[in-house]
């Protein structure tokens, strides 16, 4: 199995996806464990100490003005967890809560928090053990951290609250540690607030939906460029020259994706026949601009994430000099934005895709096709309804690009009265990506067929090869009407396993 080593500077995105998804062990460096040592030093020094110390001999948030005294420390830092472990709702995936964990262990390590090394060995332990918190939706404004999400986090590792075993049984997580081995942790001072003071749950989403959305975005431009050829378009527009003098990375690196796809084939080029048109739509004509805006964005948004998964986030820090300080890092503004961007770019490639399968479905615009594709039409419908399906998800997505993190809700008396809504942009991203990807399929699937009715003319090598990909699992071509959820899910899997970018690249080489 796979083994992550966590050490003092931060880990890399392929280290949360092995960790989130890829169910890999984690490890802690001598390295991490020595500077843990040294930190809680300098935290054991404060706690000894008159002067009260934010986080260490204090209250919390609106009630930091309180000087807690030594025998009540345990015990607050115990009633933190407990009572910010005030999630409502759902619970969160198996892969979030992984990511949220792993991101906080982290922070940990960097030896800016102050815990103890046996509370980050404990944290290993329980994902090495495959001991998921239960997590619930709603909780995290996005400022001082997911607090909630975390805080539930912090239960478990309290052998308090309820967890997901790796059998996925829920079951009390003090049952669960037991059954393997993991001694429960008796927090100290400090280390409750340590916990739950981090961007790690929205981090964790925003590092998975660049995942996918690399994914993505190949499979759209293949799909965009099926569209085009079953639509006997033009490929001139994708030419470098035309995108080099407007010099966007991802658009140039879409228009190069199509083109790839496109070579050699048969179909393209025809748009000056029967009915001669001087140009394509534009949701044709301009894809690589909408997409290539979206890829933008995300090189943006990698960006961000590379810089957070850089940081250490809590408050308050031990510094290098010994000093602990008062902060505002645990502030998600700087993700939260990105995740809205994604979204918004992710609507806005979902509502282009949808316009060109509309296209394809309308004799009046397909240029010789049948009428929504159907092998009978007005006996058969075709693949009207797989449109109206797909035109609900795009205005799903719609609202879904509304920002989060244009909100803010006071809380903590004041104290913390302006917030990141973070979380809560990471949460409609997911279902953004979801949807985008339904979306995609259903292109896929109408691109696909309308090819197939296109007789006497051979599509492009990658086009066949994604045709036959597609055919062989399970993505059924033209045809008389039939039972269609299950070929949209059969077409939603293709894309979702990154099948369809698996198809072509054989063909293409590496696309962009």
């Amino acid at each position: 199995m796979h083994t992550v080593v966590v050490g003092t500077t931060g880990v890399t995105a392929s280290d949360v996806l092995a960790v989130a998804r890829g169910g890999a062990r984690v490890e802690l460096s001598d390295e991490a464990l020595s500077a843990l040592a040294a930190a809680r030093e300098i935290v054991d020094a404060l706690a000894a100490k008159p002067e009260p110390v934010y986080g260490v001999s204090t209250g919390f948030g609106a009630l930091a003005t309180r000087h807690i005294s030594p025998e009540l420390r345990a015990q607050l830092q115990r009633n933190i967890v407990r009572s910010h472990a005030a999630g409502m709702g759902p619970h969160v995936e198996r892969e979030v809560v992984r990511a949220l964990m792993f991101l906080r262990l982290k922070t940990l390590c960097s030896g800016r928090t102050g815990v103890r090394p046996s509370v980050a060995q404990t944290m290993a332990d329980i994902l090495n053990a495959g001991i998921t918190p239960v997590v619930h939706e709603f909780g995290s404004l996005g400022c001082s951290g997911d607090l909630a999400p975390l805080s539930h986090c912090a239960l478990t590792l309290m052998g308090e609250g309820e967890a997901e075993g790796p059998d996925g049984t829920i079951r009390p997580a003090g049952e669960l540690l037991a059954a393997h081995g993991i001694e429960p942790v008796q927090l100290r001072e400090k280390e409750g607030l340590a916990l739950l003071n981090g961007t790690d749950g929205m981090l964790g989403m925003l590092v998975m939906a660049l995942a996918d959305l690399d994914t993505l975005y190949k499979s759209a431009d293949i799909t965009a460029a099926l569209s085009l050829e079953a639509l006997l378009g033009t490929d001139r527009v994708l030419a470098p020259e035309l995108h080099a003098i407007r010099p966007h990375p991802g658009q140039g690196a879409s228009a190069a994706n199509m083109l790839a796809v496109l070579k050699d084939s048969e179909l393209t080029g025809h748009h000056q026949d029967d009915a001669p048109r001087v140009q394509d739509a534009y949701s044709v004509r301009c894809a690589p601009q909408v997409a290539g805006a979206g890829r933008d964005t995300m090189a943006h948004a990698r960006l961000v994430a590379d810089r957070e998964l850089a940081s250490a986030v809590d408050n308050p820090v031990v510094l290098p000099d010994g000093r602990v300080e008062s902060n505002g890092n645990f502030h998600g503004a700087p993700v939260a934005y990105v995740l809205d961007f994604l979204a918004i770019a992710a609507a806005d490639l979902g509502s282009i895709t949808e316009r060109r399968t509309d296209r394809l479905l309308d004799k009046n615009r397909s240029h010789g096709l049948p009428p929504f594709l159907a092998d009978d039409a007005g006996v058969d419908s075709g693949l009207m309804i797989a449109q109206y399906t797909q035109a609900a998800l795009v205005s799903e997505m719609k609202r879904l690009a509304v920002p989060a993190s244009a909100d803010s809700i006071p809380s903590s008396a004041m104290q913390e009265d302006h917030v990141s809504m973070g979380w809560s942009a990471a949460r409609k991203l997911r279902t953004a990506v979801d949807n985008l990807t339904r979306i995609v399929a259903i292109e896929l699937y109408a691109a696909t067929r309308a090819i197939e009715l296109r007789t006497g003319l051979t599509p492009a090598p990658a086009s066949q090869a994604a045709i036959s990909a597609a055919r062989a699992a399970g993505v059924a071509g033209p045809g008389p009407d039939r039972f269609l959820s299950p070929d949209l899910a059969a077409a939603d899997a293709f894309v979702r396993g990154g099948h369809l970018v698996e198809a072509v690249e054989p063909v293409t080489g590496p696309l962009a």
